[in-house]
């Protein structure tokens, strides 16, 4: 698989926040947000934190093979004890078998759950790699930022998702409109009122603008009406610096 990085850190966002975690960044994504803050663009290499935690890293060949990034995690996961294995990206599940073979080689040896984060759009990749999962964290992508309307397809993947620890998460930006932030809600709380919805204040990036505090509020007041745990959390690795 082509890959992006590899590294031990903490999680900095959503409702796992602050959990020590290994990350695998995929390549590769199958939407284009205004805000977007990751280069998931295919390269030659991919970066490798030479240890849990040092921010250091070295450079190894792509694509990676399934044995060598399941080795990589296993010694992150020797030196600190870890919560559980992220994949995210771009957008992991353009790679699901991969992801599905990685989860089952670590599996073998070690007993870590695995994370998904993603975009929510590919419900029949999810289908197909649902049992090596643990967590989902999904985002829901507004009309405002994509340019396309994904409320179907989300409504879809959160129906397959639903036998998981998941949660969704929506990036809320000056651009983000009421009647699509009411649409959202309405997906979330038709699957479950009891699932956390997350609202994550926009990092500023490219045109995207910040929404103000009062508009972040006023959206978790409405979200509670028919959901029962709504909550604000920014984005924090880009509060304190990246970690």
């Amino acid at each position: 698989m082509n890959l992006i990085e590899i590294f031990s850190s903490a999680q900095g966002e959503g409702k796992y926040l602050g959990c020590r975690q290994v990350f695998i960044r995929t390549a590769d994504c199958n939407l284009h947000c205004a805000y977007c803050d990751t280069n998931f663009s295919r390269a030659d290499f991919c970066n490798v934190e030479t240890s849990a935690g040092s921010m250091e890293f070295m450079q190894i060949k792509n694509p990676v093979d399934t044995e060598k990034v399941a080795d990589i995690v296993k010694n992150f996961c020797a030196q600190v004890p870890t919560h559980s294995v992220s994949f995210t990206g771009g957008e992991p599940l353009l790679h699901g078998e991969f992801i599905f073979d990685v989860a089952a080689a670590l599996k073998k040896f070690y007993d870590v759950k695995i994370f998904l984060e993603t975009n929510g759009t590919l419900a029949d990749e999810l289908r197909k790699i649902l049992d090596a999962v643990d967590i989902i964290s999904m985002d829901i992508k507004f009309p405002s930022v994509t340019g396309v309307n994904l409320f179907e397809r989300h409504k879809e993947f959160l129906n397959v998702a639903r036998t998981k620890d998941v949660y969704v998460k929506a990036v809320i930006s000056a651009e983000t409109s009421r009647e699509e932030f009411l649409k959202a809600v309405e997906i979330v709380a038709e699957n479950s009122a009891d699932t956390l919805f997350i609202l994550q204040p926009v990092t500023p990036a490219g045109n995207v603008k910040a929404a103000s505090a009062k508009k972040v509020l006023d959206f978790q007041a409405l979200a509670l009406k028919k959901l029962r745990d709504v909550r604000i959390i920014p984005q924090t690795h880009k509060l304190v610096g990246s970690f």
